[in-house]
């Protein structure tokens, strides 16, 4: 009989996922979720073209941009519609309003998707964690059953050993 020999090496990224964390998002910037990981406001920009870029989206993807964009959209509101002209109207509806205002909102409603794919980021990170530890239970529970197993073949081959001398014994 062959003893077990099965030895387990763990994967070399589990150890680095646990440095890591996982990947989450906030504006344009990808960080880790760990706590010593930088925050948006200390990771460094890659550019000075992405800081703009990020500080005009956190400033205009607000409500109160919204709002604001709203009320400036209004002020050519009259005009379009003392003109009696369609084009002119859908014009300032769909150049003007539409795009004014909704340009914000979008941004607002893409910053509470990124929430909540940042909070699946992090449960799935848990969950593959919990079951990362739970597979090196498996693992150890089966290293304790190979030395039981390992024992019983010991004994096993012992018997076999004592009764192969016995029935040579017995037949001088």
């Amino acid at each position: 009989m062959t003893k077990p020999t099965y030895n387990y090496e763990q994967h070399p990224h589990a150890e680095k996922r646990k440095q890591t964390g996982p990947v989450v998002t906030h504006g344009k910037i990808f960080r880790t979720a760990k706590v010593n990981a930088p925050s948006d406001a200390e990771a460094p920009a890659k550019s000075i073209n992405d800081r703009i870029g990020l500080g005009i989206t956190r400033r205009v993807g607000t409500m109160w941009a919204a709002y604001a964009f709203f009320a400036l959209s209004l002020v050519s509101l009259p005009a379009a519609i003392a003109s009696h002209d369609a084009i002119i109207i859908v014009a300032w509806i769909a150049q003007t309003f539409l795009q004014l205002v909704l340009l914000p909102i979008i941004i607002v409603g893409q910053n509470i998707q990124a929430a909540a794919s940042d909070r699946r980021a992090i449960a799935t990170y848990d969950d593959a964690g919990a079951i990362l530890e739970e597979a090196k239970e498996i693992q150890a529970h089966l290293n304790d059953q190979d030395q039981v197993l390992s024992h019983l073949i010991d004994r096993l081959e012992a018997l076999e050993a004592k009764i192969t001398s016995e029935l040579q014994a017995l037949k001088k």
